[in-house]
């Protein structure tokens, strides 16, 4: 077993190299670039949301207020009018980039906590480098990616979108995996 104290340095290290190639991935390169497409008559739709001042949050249209509407006629027909949407509102005025940096950092030290904290338990100091990989690899992975597929089997994200993210994330993973092998203590 290795303590997770011990490995605050790969931790901390792999956050960081994550967060700059992600931001390179994103700002520099254009594979997401597709991601969200323009809506069309983009003018014309926030003119028409604009007066309803929907607060941020996240949104299902049409949506039922119990399991019997659900299953009813008229909220089926509902579904076949459309438009039927899932949509997050964002708040108004220039997007915070700092705080969202910010959280994407600690989530990518989250991340490399639980990945240090799986492969503490199972490896001792001075366990190989392919070992450490492996373990902090298939944890990093699951922790960048997994929970992005729910999106698109439950809210029908693109899966474009969604396999460039998976992507994203096992180069995420793999970065962290190589931070932690070549820094696992007793190595």
């Amino acid at each position: 077993m290795t303590g997770l104290m011990s490995l605050w340095l790969p931790i901390l290290l792999s956050a960081a190299i994550v967060f700059v190639i992600s931001s390179a991935i994103h700002m520099l390169l254009p594979w997401h670039r597709s991601d969200y497409p323009k809506m069309p008559n983009e003018d014309r739709v926030r003119d028409a949301l604009r007066p309803l001042a929907i607060p941020p949050g996240d949104y299902m249209v049409p949506r039922p207020e119990t399991r019997d509407e659900w299953s009813s006629p008229a909220f089926d027909e509902k579904m076949k009018q459309g438009p039927n949407l899932v949509m997050t509102v964002l708040p108004n005025g220039a997007f915070a980039m700092g705080k969202i940096m910010g959280q994407w950092f600690l989530y990518a030290v989250v991340v490399g906590v639980f990945a240090a904290y799986v492969a503490g338990r199972a490896l001792p100091p001075g366990s190989d480098y392919l070992r450490v990989f492996r373990f902090v690899g298939v944890t990093a992975f699951v922790g960048y990616t997994l929970a992005l597929w729910q999106m698109a089997i439950w809210y029908r994200r693109s899966v474009l979108t969604t396999f460039k993210a998976t992507v994203d994330g096992l180069i995420y993973a793999l970065l962290t995996a190589g931070t932690f092998g070549w820094l696992w203590p007793g190595s």
